[in-house]
């Protein structure tokens, strides 16, 4: 009877286990794929599948759902283990490292899946010709390494997509914009972004009645855009920057009216903006800098109300823009206006855009004054106003050196020919606390430098190129605890390199991974720090690690201290009166990358130790009195003639006269070229002087010990060369004493 019950009990549990167990040749398929992966492991150790991480069953024990996102998971795909997952819907293995190539059969056997994301991994080769199923919804292949061209039979059995996104891969050919035309009608999410399509954009995105994001920036893409994308009135975002379309933005954009996103930016765009623009009311974002649009801005474009960034700048528009309305633009937080020929005043009605926090004028023929009322802006940390033709320098910074918020400003070129009020017009100075950057190049500013700088405790980049300024540069810059970008080049500053800028914290002290600066710009910062239209930082970050004092007057060594400055990427001195030696210690500098110093008084040799700076792209010593061989390593002979020219007594590749023995020292060059020019000859001068000197001595020498008269005879004589040469000295000797005494 006990025995019967304990079958029974038995007989329960493994009824039990069985019902509530997932498929024995699932769970085997997720083990394999497991075991695949080289990390981390996923701890799938109980007997019930539908329990473990990242896996969901239906009612039916059926795995639905394999979800492992931003697990770490790094190995191969295998197809071969996932292909037994015959009811998977939801597969979801993104931002992992994974890697291999998708096939078709693979997909074809899960057909059942909706949703496939494997966005974020490193998984290459061509797209399959088939979608896994006729009920995926959503294909999310985005980030990998897939290439070659899109199928057009990947969308003929897709009647149910909705979202397809494939950017930033290298994919190749046409823009599949014929999508919607037979296939799949439903789509509202196409991204082809950050790929290499290429050619015109064909026609067909007008049949995609429900499509709301078309994204194909960052790629080859010519021509016009397609009439018809106009007819997609359910659009909300239209992307395509960093493309070549050109041709003038068509007046049927104001059918688009659910339009939020309108990017064009970095194209060919010309004509001008359409008049009735305004009519999107819903717009939020409209960036079409980096064209050659034309004209004014439409009055119209104050209708959007909604506005919250934009961005025109670098275009060819035209018009006095304080005449336009800012004010109703009250969600505004950017607007980028540089780089045109915009005339008239600072806007006053910005005043009233209480969320800004980006203006960019810088570029323009503006005019006038900055008023007291931008201090109604408590967010703005950006602003950028150079080469224009505002007035009242001091003015201005006593009025914005109370924004608190304010963490990049750039004048550069502005205010010109006023000089600055440096600490006479800054009594009890208090202000730009948070002060990040500061940019005041080329404003003809004169005097020393002043010294409330002394006090932007958070300053990290500093630029005073291209005025007038004298006086030394001040110990105290090497007291700021953020800096780490001096550029004080094309000035009249004398005196020396002070040894307290070799302390600089930023360019000593490696920081710690939670103090990494991460800090963005509102806006990007070209043609405010720097002119190249090609480099657009977006982070402090991006900016080198630099000390520029070029085109000055300054005297005197550098200071071996320099070595201390291990994070220092760029040191430009040249054109100065440096003299001296250069310093050992910049090999210390390991992260160097740009070393200048040419047309100064340098003397000596360049240190050896210098051959061990394996990151330099430019290196300059030329137009100095340097000599000796230019050290030997694989990088400093990359470099022209030209960097080491000016230095007579330089030898050594890569210039074209070779090193003697002591090659432009203290030797005399012609001799030492004549001894180069002929590296195999025997040294005949030195045999011969050795065989006269053994022939000599041993001549005299060997006669003597072998004859015993001649010895006699040979001492007899040296006898009397002494006694001659004894009288001949002392008499004259004696005989002039006597004189002496008489």
């Amino acid at each position: 009877m006990a025995q019967g019950f304990l079958f029974f009990l038995l007989f329960s549990y493994i009824i039990s286990i069985n019902i509530h167990a997932c498929n024995q040749i699932e769970r085997c398929s997720l083990l394999s794929f497991a075991s695949t992966l080289s990390s981390p492991p996923l701890n799938w150790t109980s007997l019930d599948c539908c329990h473990w991480k990242g896996i969901t069953c239906d009612q039916d024990d059926w795995v639905t759902h394999l979800v492992l996102p931003s697990k770490g998971l790094k190995g191969g795909i295998s197809p071969s283990s996932l292909r037994n997952l015959t009811h998977l819907t939801y597969l979801n293995l993104s931002h992992n490292s994974l890697y291999g190539s998708l096939e078709t059969q693979f997909l074809l056997s899960l057909n059942r899946l909706e949703i496939l994301d494997l966005s974020y991994n490193h998984i290459y080769g061509e797209l399959p010709l088939s979608p896994p199923s006729s009920k995926i919804r959503t294909v999310d292949l985005s980030s990998n390494h897939f290439f070659g061209a899109i199928p057009s039979s990947f969308f003929q059995q897709a009647s149910n997509l909705i979202s397809f996104n494939v950017s930033n891969n290298t994919f190749t050919g046409y823009v599949p914009s014929s999508i919607c035309l037979h296939h799949s009608p439903f789509i509202r999410l196409l991204d082809f972004s950050s790929n290499q399509f290429s050619g015109n954009l064909a026609l067909g995105l007008g049949e995609c009645s429900k499509l709301q994001v078309f994204r194909a920036g960052h790629n080859n893409l010519l021509g016009l855009l397609p009439e018809d994308i106009y007819n997609a009135t359910k659009l909300e975002e239209i992307s395509l920057p960093i493309n070549s379309l050109r041709g003038a933005i068509s007046d049927k954009i104001v059918n688009l009216t659910n339009l939020k996103i309108l990017d064009l930016s970095h194209n060919q765009l010309s004509g001008e903006l359409p008049l009735n623009l305004g009519k999107l009311s819903k717009l939020k974002f409209l960036t079409v800098d980096f064209n050659n649009l034309e004209g004014t801005i439409p009055t119209s474009l104050m209708n959007c109300t909604n506005l919250v960034e934009l961005c025109l700048g670098i275009n060819n528009l035209e018009g006095d823009i304080s005449m336009l309305n800012f004010s109703r633009l009250s969600q505004l937080t950017k607007l980028d206006l540089r780089y045109n020929n915009f005339t008239g005043m600072f806007p006053v009605s910005l005043y009233s855009c209480r969320y800004l926090k980006a203006i960019a004028l810088n570029r323009n023929h503006l005019e006038g004054q900055i008023q007291i009322e931008i201090l109604s802006l408590k967010s703005l940390s950006f602003l950028t106003l150079g080469y224009n033709r505002f007035t009242n320098l001091t003015g201005t910074m006593k009025i914005l050196m109370s924004c608190k918020s304010l963490h990049t400003l750039s004048l550069d070129g502005s205010f010109m020919d006023e000089g600055m009020t440096f600490d006479d017009g800054m009594v009890d100075f208090d202000g730009f606390q948070n002060l990040r950057v500061l940019n005041m190049a080329g404003t003809n500013l004169t005097g020393e430098i002043p010294v409330w700088l002394s006090k932007l405790k958070n300053l990290e980049i500093l630029i005073l190129a291209f005025n007038q300024i004298t006086g030394p540069i001040p110990s105290w810059l090497g007291n700021l605890p953020r800096l780490f970008f001096i550029n004080l080049s094309n000035n009249r500053i004398s005196g020396e390199f002070p040894k307290q800028l070799c302390r600089l914290p930023r360019l000593v002290y490696a920081p710690i991974a939670s103090q990494v600066d991460r800090y963005e710009f509102e806006l990007n910062i070209f043609g405010s720090i720097t002119t190249n239209l090609n480099f657009q930082p977006s982070k402090l970050s991006c900016f080198p690690a630099t000390i520029d004092l070029s085109n000055n007057n300054i005297v005197g060594d550098i200071p071996a201290e320099i070595g201390q400055l291990h994070l220092l990427r760029q040191l430009a001195l040249y054109s100065n009166n440096f003299s001296g030696v250069i310093p050992d210690q910049i090999s210390n500098l390991q992260n160097l990358e740009v070393l200048d110093l040419s047309m100064n008084h340098f003397s000596g040799t360049i240190p050896s130790s210098l051959a061990s700076l394996t990151f330099l792209r430019k290196f300059n010593v030329s137009y100095n009195n340097l000599g000796g061989p230019i050290p030997t390593s694989t990088q400093i002979q990359t470099f022209t003639t030209s960097a080491f020219e000016g230095n007579l007594k330089l030898c050594g590749a890569p210039l074209p006269n070779k090193c003697g023995s002591n090659m432009g020292l203290d030797e005399d060059d012609t001799n030492s070229k004549d001894l180069d020019n002929e590296p195999h000859q025997l040294p005949w001068f030195y045999i011969f002087t050795a065989l006269g000197f053994v022939v000599g001595f041993w001549g005299v020498c060997g006669s003597l010990v072998v004859n015993k008269t001649w010895r006699y005879v040979y001492f007899r004589f040296i006898d009397n060369v002494q006694d001659r040469l004894y009288v001949m000295v002392t008499m004259p000797i004696n005989t002039m004493k006597r004189r002496l005494r008489g």
